[in-house]
């Protein structure tokens, strides 16, 4: 998995690249982590090149909401590919968490 960090106007973009699964969860919860200690606690996770998404990497997701929303901030997916959105779908996580079709989507909803 690689991950890449870029901030659009206040809000930062975590691009995920690759499998969220037990093997990469954990590393994902850091570099979030690490984002939120920088001041980023409002966040996008773009899962546009997320190829596998495991209940592991729902915890770690799940993890990382909390952590945004505990810092006073939030975090929304943006871009699910369609195994992917309906990982999310069927787990019932998209009634915790706001998904967007899009990363430009999910930013303008910062706006809101």
């Amino acid at each position: 998995m690689e991950l890449q960090f870029t901030v659009q106007e206040t809000v930062g973009v975590v691009a995920v690249n690759g499998s969220l699964d037990a093997s990469t969860a954990a590393e994902l919860n850091e570099y979030v982590s690490t984002q939120i200690s920088a001041g980023h606690s409002q966040l996008v996770l773009d899962l546009s090149q997320v190829e596998f998404l495991s209940s592991a990497g729902l915890r770690a997701i799940l993890v990382s909401l909390k952590e945004s929303r505990r810092e006073g901030g939030d975090l929304r997916l943006a871009a699910a590919q369609p195994g992917t959105e309906k990982v999310l779908k069927i787990s019932g996580f998209l009634s915790i968490i706001k998904s967007y079709p899009s990363v430009a989507d999910a930013l303008a909803s910062f706006n809101e």
